[in-house]
């Protein structure tokens, strides 16, 4: 499963602006991060009330990656 294009798709459906989505990734070792950026007048709606929105999504994205052994992380900025 290709966990970027998932946490991009996920994303693209919350905001207003799905063009400004941008996902880098960065892979060590057993390691995997993503580091996602928005339109900064839209980093509410990703990050949510509470950062109930952001963890639904670490969720999503980790639970993807069981298959893959690999400890995947999801940074917001």
């Amino acid at each position: 499963m290709d966990l970027e294009k998932l946490l991009v798709d996920i994303v693209s459906a919350i905001v207003d602006t799905p063009d400004e989505v941008k996902v880098v990734r960065n892979e060590n070792g057993n390691n995997i991060e993503f580091t996602l950026s928005v339109a900064p007048d839209e980093m509410g709606m990703v990050i949510g009330r509470g950062g109930k929105i952001a963890k639904a999504i670490r969720t999503v994205v980790k639970a993807a990656s069981a298959s893959t052994g690999k400890k995947v992380t999801v940074d917001i900025r």
